[in-house]
């Protein structure tokens, strides 16, 4: 009898762990939230671009709660800071799919901490809408499935600095550029495209993260019959190159990637920022976009959205780049069935995100597709000098 006894606890035992185990599989569909998880760089090098991408999500989610939520779900948004550290974004990832059982990441903000995770969701079968610059984030697209990227890529920022150049009458330059993620990627397309654009490259420089003097490089292209200068790093090292510049006494115009589209370059260069040219989202001269213009009433309620919250002058491309990253998963959770297991309810996310269409956000118009995990159409950038520590178009 106590045999039988003691089989019967141990099968209750068992029937019990595997009801559990059934319940770890049920996906956020069957709760009362939409649980979404997000890796920024909050703190550390590049907090000046993670910063307003928290502000954005935060800010977002708040709205989206305080109007229903989605599909009558509240969001929940889980926002982890990986202080500018690849190795800690790739823990942090770990953590989102296996712990808290997000239905999708956003982020990481630069491009060496997206690459440095990629692995991770793609084992773990999790779709990620990064808001970093390198191609190689969304390339190639067969190792890609579940990765999606919404900041231009060098390709777009360089064909836009080329163009301008070829409409300037501008062919012997030199580049500076950081040996990071960004700056590699950028390099390498400044090199691959200048043929096509009739531009010769006659010095080619780089730096590392966190230098604070580019000067010896810059006196070496100084030496060169260079007519411009293209520097290819975020704000921080970009800045310093300007300044260098200036106390260089280099009269050259430089021209700087989509790194630098925020106040912080700016505020950090001074007066060395001005005459700065370099393309951007329209963004940052939302109120001079033209009313005929699909992304102008994003651009603008955005913009008021933003700074009536955070301070005037606050607004910045990156927090863009999140506005941009939750709108697309709003509509692809939009499309979500009642009742889906975990791993189905990331599935089918991956799967609506690569249908989007003619999606309007503040960095462009985008058209998702199983060849484009960018998306991003014609048009979808401008050319900008910076004037009197002012954004404006370049002329």
């Amino acid at each position: 009898m106590r045999k039988w006894v003691s089989l019967l606890v141990v099968l209750i035992m068992l029937s019990t762990t595997v009801s559990l185990a059934a319940c770890s599989n049920t996906s956020e569909t069957e709760e009362s939230t939409y649980k979404v998880g997000a890796i920024l760089s909050v703190t550390g090098a590049y907090s000046n671009l993670g910063v307003p991408e928290k502000q954005t999500l935060e800010m977002l989610t708040e709205e989206i709660n305080a109007e229903g939520g989605i599909n009558g779900r509240q969001l929940e948004m889980i926002i982890y800071d990986n202080e500018s550290n690849a190795e800690k974004a790739a823990t942090l990832a770990t953590r989102l799919i296996e712990r808290d059982e997000v239905l999708a990441i956003l982020g990481p903000t630069t491009t060496g901490d997206s690459m440095a995770i990629i692995d991770t969701v793609t084992s773990g079968e999790i779709p990620l809408i990064s808001m970093a610059a390198g191609i190689s984030i969304i390339t190639p697209i067969e190792e890609r499935y579940w990765v999606f990227k919404t900041p231009q890529t060098e390709k777009e920022a360089v064909s836009e600095i080329y163009l301008y150049m070829q409409e300037n009458g501008i062919k012997d330059i030199a580049i500076i550029t950081d040996t990071s993620g960004f700056g590699a990627g950028g390099r390498a397309y400044l090199l691959s495209e200048k043929d096509s654009y009739g531009i010769n490259i006659l010095d080619d420089q780089t730096f590392s993260s966190g230098d604070t003097s580019m000067q010896s490089q810059l006196t070496h292209i100084k030496g060169t019959d260079a007519e411009a200068v293209i520097v290819w790093a975020t704000d921080k090292e970009s800045s310093i190159v300007a300044s260098d510049m200036k106390a260089l006494e280099m009269t050259i115009p430089l021209f700087a990637s989509h790194g630098i589209a925020n106040m912080a370059f700016i505020n950090n260069a001074g007066e060395a920022a001005n005459g700065v040219i370099f393309p951007a989202g329209k963004l940052l001269i939302a109120d001079q976009v033209p009313a005929t213009d699909q992304q102008q009433k994003i651009l603008v309620d955005y913009k008021n959205d933003f700074e009536s919250k955070y301070g005037t002058g606050t607004i910045s491309t990156f927090g863009g780049h999140a506005y941009d990253a939750l709108g697309m998963l709003t509509i692809a959770l939009e499309k979500m069935d009642g009742d889906m297991t975990l791993v189905d309810a990331r599935a089918k996310l991956r799967d609506e995100i690569e249908k989007i269409n003619n999606f309007v956000g503040t960095g462009g118009v985008f058209t998702m597709s199983p060849q484009d995990h960018l998306g991003m159409l014609p048009g979808s950038l401008a050319m900008f000098e910076i004037v009197d520590g002012e954004w404006t178009l370049a002329p």
